[in-house]
């Protein structure tokens, strides 16, 4: 038990650091990529990590997931809403593209990944696997709800 506790503080810091090592959204001149706010739940019954991003806004045909081996990525854009006869006087929400890496701490069944995109949150299933799959990288499906 002592070994999953060390590897989700790994994960911990992993996140921690890519977090301070994000460029500032304000940095003049640069392209930035954003990371939306997940959360990552792991359930016994069945045994399955459930990774949810928030991603308000984005169509769903413009986001990509792909997991390759322990490492789930998201990535996409939200397209900041533009109409001729708007002057902003405030910009608070980040919009442009978005990445967001999650390094897992179990082995996962590729084969019975899903994804579903409903009211803003993109909710990825991935089954526990039994044992080490064999290296795979997989674009997953995102499959509309309501």
């Amino acid at each position: 038990m002592a070994r999953r506790r060390d590897i989700d503080r790994l994960t911990e810091l992993e996140e921690l650091f890519a977090d301070l090592w994000q460029v500032p959204r304000f940095a003049a001149g640069t392209r930035l990529v954003h990371r939306p706010q997940i959360d990552v739940v792991r359930t016994e019954e069945p045994p399955e990590l459930t990774i949810v991003v928030e991603i308000p806004g984005a169509d769903a045909d413009s986001i990509r997931v792909v997991l390759d081996g322990r490492r789930l990525v998201v990535a996409g854009e939200r397209p900041r809403p533009r109409a001729a006869d708007q002057v902003w006087y405030r910009s608070e929400i980040e919009y442009g593209p978005f990445e967001r890496e999650v390094s897992l701490a179990v082995d996962v069944d590729a084969n019975g990944a899903a994804a579903t995109y409903e009211r803003g949150l993109l909710r990825v299933v991935l089954p526990v696997a039994e044992r080490a799959p064999a290296p795979a990288r997989l674009t997953i499906a995102i499959r509309r709800v309501g």
